[in-house]
C-alpha cells in the first residue's frame, strides 16, 4: 500500500502539465489509472498521442522499474512489457518527482477479458503469459506482483501483456512488492524470495481467480483449501493437476507448466510422440526402411504378390507329386500283371 504522504505528494489533477527537467517533453494529465506501493501511474498525452506516466518520489524505485523495462526492450520479439519512452524529473515547489513514461497499452484486464469471451479462453491466455514468463526467467528476472490488474489483453488478434513491473525483482532477492491472494507467503506454501516457482505459484492463482472472480478469504490457509474450490469449479477441474503442480512447486520452469496444458488441451500429443518414436526405430532396421520408402500401398501389394507367387510354387510341387505317385503305382501294376 502506498503510504498517503507519497499519495499527496504525487496526486494531480487532470489538465496538470507535467514539464521534464531534463528532457523538456510535456505531458498532459488525462487521468489517474492506478496506484501501488511506489507511485502513481497516469494517462497523459503527448503529441496528440496517449501515454502512460509513472511518478514517484522514490528516485531509487524509478530507477529500478526503468531498468526493467530496458532489460526487457533486448528480448528481440517479447511483449514482457509496455515500451520505455522518457525518463526525467518534475520539480513542483519544494519538491522533486522523479517519472518515466512509457507505451499505454489499451484493452480490458484478464478477468475483464475472460467474461467477455468465456472461460475456453482461459488456457489460450495462459499458455500467452507462460511464454512470456520463460523470457523473463531466462533474462534473470521474476515478475513478482503477478495478478490479472498486471495483465491486459489487447488485440484482435487477442494478446496478453504485462503492465506494471513495479514488483519485477532480480532472481534470488526478495520478492519487493506482491498481492496476497497471488502470494505463496500468504498461503504458507513457501517463501517470497525471487525464483521462477514465485510466478508459477502466482499463474496457478491466476487460474483460479478466473472461477473466482471475487476471490475467497483465507481460512486455515494450506494447499487442501486452494484445492478444495478448485474441485468444485467445472472451469478449473481440467486444470486440476497443474493448479496443483504450480502451487505446490513441481514445475522448474514456466516452459514445463506451459507443456502439461498443451498436453490437455492435445491428449493424444503424447501418443502421437511415442509413435515417431517407434517410426524412426523401424525407419533404422533395413527391412522396415525398404517398405517405408515404398508409396502407401505398395508394402500390402508386395506382401500379397509374394503370398501369391509362394502358393502357386506351393501347387506346382504337389502336382509333381501327384503325378510321381500316380506314374509309380501304374509301374507297379503294370509289373504285377507280367508276372
Amino acid at each position: 500500500m502506498m503510504n498517503p504522504s507519497l499519495k499527496n505528494l504525487c496526486k494531480v489533477i487532470p489538465g496538470t502539465i507535467i514539464d521534464g527537467k531534463w528532457h523538456h517533453n510535456r505531458y498532459t494529465i488525462i487521468k489517474e489509472l492506478g496506484y501501488g506501493a511506489n507511485g502513481i501511474v497516469y494517462l497523459a498525452r503527448h503529441d496528440n498521442k496517449q501515454v502512460a506516466l509513472k511518478m514517484s518520489d522514490n528516485g531509487m524505485s524509478i530507477t529500478s522499474e526503468v531498468n526493467v523495462l530496458k532489460s526487457f526492450a533486448k528480448v528481440q520479439g517479447s511483449a514482457l512489457g509496455p515500451s520505455l519512452l522518457d525518463v526525467d524529473d518534475w520539480e513542483r515547489p519544494g519538491k522533486k518527482v522523479s517519472f518515466y513514461v512509457m507505451e499505454f497499452i489499451k484493452g480490458p484486464d484478464f478477468l475483464t477479458f475472460l467474461q467477455q469471451k468465456g472461460p475456453d479462453w482461459t488456457g489460450v491466455m495462459i499458455l500467452q503469459l507462460l511464454a512470456d514468463l520463460q523470457q523473463m526467467h531466462d533474462n534473470g528476472w521474476v515478475f513478482g506482483d503477478l495478478k490479472p490488474d498486471n495483465l491486459i489483453v489487447t488485440g484482435p488478434p487477442a494478446r496478453i501483456r504485462c503492465i506494471d513491473v513495479g514488483g519485477t525483482t532480480m532472481q534470488g532477492r526478495s520478492i519487493k512488492e506482491f498481492t496476497e491472494f497471488f502470494d505463496r507467503g500468504y498461503w504458507g506454501l513457501g517463501s517470497r524470495k525471487a525464483d521462477p516457482g514465485y510466478d508459477l505459484f502466482a499463474v496457478g492463482m491466476i487460474m483460479v481467480n478466473s472461477a473466482y472472480p471475487k476471490r475467497f478469504t483465507k481460512s486455515t490457509g494450506g494447499i487442501e483449501e486452494i484445492m478444495s474450490k478448485v474441485r468444485k469449479s467445472p472451469e478449473l477441474k481440467i486444470y486440476e493437476k497443474v493448479i496443483f503442480n504450480s502451487l505446490t512447486g513441481k514445475y522448474q520452469s514456466a516452459a514445463q507448466m506451459r507443456e502439461e496444458i498443451l498436453e490437455i488441451h492435445q491428449p493424444d500429443s503424447r501418443a502421437r510422440k511415442r509413435t515417431a518414436r517407434i517410426q524412426q526405430g523401424a525407419a533404422s532396421q533395413p527391412s522396415a526402411k525398404t517398405v517405408g520408402s515404398q508409396p502407401p500401398g505398395a508394402a500390402g501389394r508386395q506382401t500379397r504378390k509374394g503370398y501369391n507367387k509362394k502358393k502357386k510354387k506351393s501347387t506346382f510341387v504337389e502336382t509333381v507329386t501327384i503325378i510321381l505317385i500316380i506314374s509309380l503305382l501304374y509301374f507297379f501294376y503294370i509289373y504285377s500283371q507280367i508276372t
